[in-house]
């Protein structure tokens, strides 16, 4: 056993990776570049993480450049050709051990294809909005959306920029690649297993929700935002009744705050250093037949995370870390018998490391660690998906090797390694899989118009 696992460490890395955990591919996008005439190596080292002319970019509404558009009482100039682009992904999955009764080797074509307007709708105001096809649900549906007014602005000697942003995924307004809707890793596949628990604001308001919120970046380097959110599912009838599931009781309240230091190195070299706070509290009616009414789950996340990027003219390393605690009350799981525990807690940490040349390609390493409260009822046994510990835990490593041999073309390899996956290294679900069984290979193609 510890001569495979020496063999695995050695030759997968080699062979290269990354692993699907909860993330979605866009930002990058053609349309963006056609609208400033200026190269995507402008606004990103490798697609989709930001420079500081990005960030900047981003936090101005997505409205720069010479062919922004200007309003006026007479008229409203508006380009010839609309900010469209359009993106698709082509992938395959292969996990270490077949699960039971499936075919391993999940070839995807395409896995996503998506549509954007990316650019300016008017003057100050800007948009990036993307509608994807995915082939596991075989139709079209709204992802991720992040519409804003920005204006500058001076205060005391000190340069602002507020805005407003409307959008339906918490952290997709963020312009930092440490928070969880543009955090590594950047591609994920629809058909590995993934760890059960996450904190809520990684993964279970994902386009399913609407906020509006206003930020503030002072001076090029202090930001600090607050944004509310709803309830805005996909695909379920309005208005909600005790059929649905996972409703927002009132109002999500989210905020940020982060401080980045820019400061030149030896030659050309620019850093760029971020440190940050991040929370968001949410009271959860569980419905699929309960009232929307009376006790909830609530679910409180406050995290921090940090970015460093050095950038040597095309060449780039980047690191990145997150750590988020989640305390749960399941005011309602206690009552409908889903939790155990009137309260339990989740830990989430993840920190990455990437090196680029050429902007072309290089590797990412990278760990994560899920830890928290053991409930046999939140974290019940079942065949691959399930904890015969009751526990949450899980930990492994994510490899990554990325070839952009064009700007709008990229290649990925990507591997998972689990050392602990939903409570145990073996036989967690208590079905006989070990966490081993789940190491994920996932290949995919990044093509962009």
């Amino acid at each position: 056993m510890y001569c495979k696992r020496l063999v695995r460490l050695i030759i997968v890395p080699v062979a290269i990776a990354t692993v699907p955990l909860w993330s979605s591919p866009a930002q990058a996008v053609p349309s963006f570049a056609r609208q400033t005439g200026m190269s995507c190596a402008a606004c990103h080292t490798v697609p989709p993480q930001l420079t500081a002319f990005g960030r900047y970019f981003k936090l101005h509404g997505y409205v720069l450049g010479p062919n922004k558009l200007h309003g006026g009482s007479a008229k409203l100039n508006i380009d010839k050709f609309p900010p469209l682009s359009a993106m698709m992904l082509l992938s395959d999955t292969v996990t270490r051990t077949t699960q039971p009764g499936a075919q391993n080797s999940s070839a995807a074509f395409p896995q996503q294809l998506s549509f954007f307007y990316a650019g300016a709708i008017a003057e100050h105001m800007g948009a990036f909005a993307q509608i994807t096809y995915t082939s596991d649900s075989d139709h079209f549906s709204m992802d991720n959306t992040d519409i804003r007014y920005a204006r500058d602005a001076n205060w005391g000697g000190n340069s602002i920029v507020w805005g407003l942003t409307a959008n339906n995924d918490p952290s997709v307004q963020d312009v930092w690649n440490s928070t969880p809707d543009w955090g590594f890793p950047f591609l994920s596949s629809a058909a590995a297993t993934t760890p059960t628990a996450v904190p809520v604001m990684v993964s279970s308001f994902n386009q399913q929700v609407a906020g509006l919120g206003a930020y503030v970046w002072m001076n090029n380097s202090l930001y600090g935002e607050i944004s509310l959110y709803r309830s805005s599912q996909l695909g379920v009838a309005q208005p909600y009744t005790s059929a649905s599931s996972n409703i927002i009781s009132g109002l999500a309240p989210y905020w940020r705050l982060a401080y980045e230091h820019a400061w030149e190195g030896g030659g050309s070299s620019q850093n760029d250093w971020e440190i940050g706070a991040i929370g968001m509290s949410a009271h959860i009616f569980p419905g699929t037949g309960t009232p929307l009414s009376g006790p909830t789950n609530d679910f409180t996340d406050v995290g921090m995370d940090t970015q460093y990027q050095r950038i040597m003219g095309s060449d780039s390393l980047t690191l990145h870390g997150i750590y988020i605690h989640e305390n749960q009350n399941w005011h309602a799981g206690t009552v409908l018998g889903t939790a155990s525990n009137p309260t339990d807690h989740l830990n989430y940490w993840k920190a990455d490391a990437s090196y680029y040349w050429n902007n072309s390609y290089g590797p990412t390493l990278a760990y994560f660690h899920i830890s928290g409260s053991t409930d046999p009822l939140l974290y019940a046994p079942a065949a691959v998906t399930g904890s015969a510990t009751g526990s949450p835990n899980s930990d492994g490593w994510i490899m990554q090797w990325t070839w952009v041999p064009a700007l709008n073309v990229q290649l990925s390899a990507q591997y998972v390694l689990y050392n602990k996956f939903n409570g145990a290294s073996s036989n967690y679900d208590g079905a006989g899989r070990s966490a081993s069984d789940n190491d994920t290979l996932y290949l995919a193609l990044w093509l962009l118009w």
